[in-house]
């Protein structure tokens, strides 16, 4: 995927982010990642449309109230939501904090998204955690039925057996079957290289790829989105864009 050469960053995105710095209110808002094909087309977008805030009396963002993004892809000239991901920072013990997430396919590509990202209702296909100092493994894998888990692998299963696939033929649910996709994520404080994998079964075209590769970077950008709002941000995340170009 080609790079937005206006756009740097140690995490290795293409990235663009709001021209407004962070705010003192403790809200991280605006960001949006664009993915494109060699030809420089848009084919992917991951945008935050619930800001990320730190809960009251915290300097965190909490399960409660996490922060969310819109996986979106190009439908006949229209960007239409894909996935919905959300985002938050679960207190640890001796093993430290974790970036909680929870992602899920929106089957009503047509749903008005709102203000909030929020339209109709999704199948949650994973939820689990990455612990936030030194990283892990984000993915989906659907080889086996397992509960809902928020350990160190992907707690990934259809709610019912109807949930992928026979509720009306919610494209692209019946595909998802077996291992999905995987990307590493680094810690706070680290440079990401990520490298997106993804099941064959699932690609068919540049704009599956790059749905991946989206929803990848919002997972590993969230790691900084969830980051306590006592600790400073890089440069390039809290400046304004145009100090980003000087």
């Amino acid at each position: 995927m080609q790079s937005d050469p206006g756009t740097a960053g140690p995490r290795n995105w293409l990235a663009k982010f709001g021209s407004e710095r962070e705010r003192a209110g403790k809200e991280r808002k605006g960001w949006s990642v664009t993915v494109h094909d060699l030809s420089g087309s848009p084919v992917a977008l991951a945008s935050m449309v619930t800001p990320f805030v730190a809960s009251r009396g915290t300097d965190r963002v909490s399960r409660s109230n996490p922060g969310g993004w819109l996986i979106l892809r190009p439908v006949d000239g229209t960007w239409t939501p894909w996935g919905r991901l959300e985002c938050w920072r679960e207190r640890g013990g001796s093993s430290g904090d974790t970036l909680g997430y929870r992602f899920e396919l929106v089957p009503d590509h047509t749903a008005n998204t709102g203000a909030s990202g929020a339209g109709g209702a999704g199948v949650c296909v994973v939820e689990s955690g990455v612990p936030a100092s030194r990283g892990g493994r984000f993915a989906i894998d659907l080889t086996a039925a397992q509960p809902f888990g928020r350990s160190g692998t992907p707690g990934c299963s259809p709610r019912v057996s109807g949930d992928f696939g026979h509720h009306g033929g919610l494209w692209p649910f019946g595909s998802f079957r077996g291992f999905v996709m995987s990307v590493a994520v680094q810690g706070e404080g680290r440079c990401s290289r990520p490298t997106v994998e993804v099941g064959v079964a699932h690609v068919a075209c540049a704009e599956d790829a790059a749905a991946f590769v989206a929803l990848a970077a919002a997972v590993d950008l969230s790691m900084d989105a969830c980051r306590l709002f006592s600790c400073k941000l890089r440069r390039e995340l809290s400046a304004s864009r145009a100090e980003l170009l000087r």
